[in-house]
């Protein structure tokens, strides 16, 4: 298993970025799909976007492509979600998961999770 930490959210104002990061732990990293989930007050956890273990595969919900990108850099054992153009809808608790197949864009994909990082946008 590996151990995820999540960190850089925080209140932006609607249009601003703001670059969330996951420092993993484990023995799992370097061959393992990695993901970002969000969950807003009385909604469901949602697949936000993943990237391949090797880096050079992705997938995004509609709602964030061309404003989100995601990065991986196996030998800091970090991953990133760059999120730009905020907008009130993206706030969010946000989640960094680690999946066990080098491809995922699944929730049941992914085995382990951080502790998840607030994201809020104000109008």
């Amino acid at each position: 298993q590996v151990q995820l930490v999540e960190s850089g959210g925080g209140l932006v104002q609607a249009g601003g970025s703001l670059r969330l990061s996951c420092a993993a732990s484990g023995r799992t990293f370097s061959t393992a799909a990695m993901g970002w989930f969000r969950q807003a007050p009385g909604k469901e956890r949602e697949f936000v976007a993943s990237i391949s273990w090797s880096g050079r595969t992705t997938y995004f919900i509609d709602s964030v492509k061309g404003r989100f990108t995601i990065s991986r850099d196996n030998a800091k054992r970090t991953v990133y979600l760059q999120m730009n153009s905020l907008k009130p809808e993206d706030t969010a608790v946000y989640y960094c998961a680690a999946a066990g197949v080098r491809i995922a864009s699944s929730e049941a994909d992914f085995g382990s999770w951080g502790q998840g990082t607030q994201v809020t946008v104000s109008s």
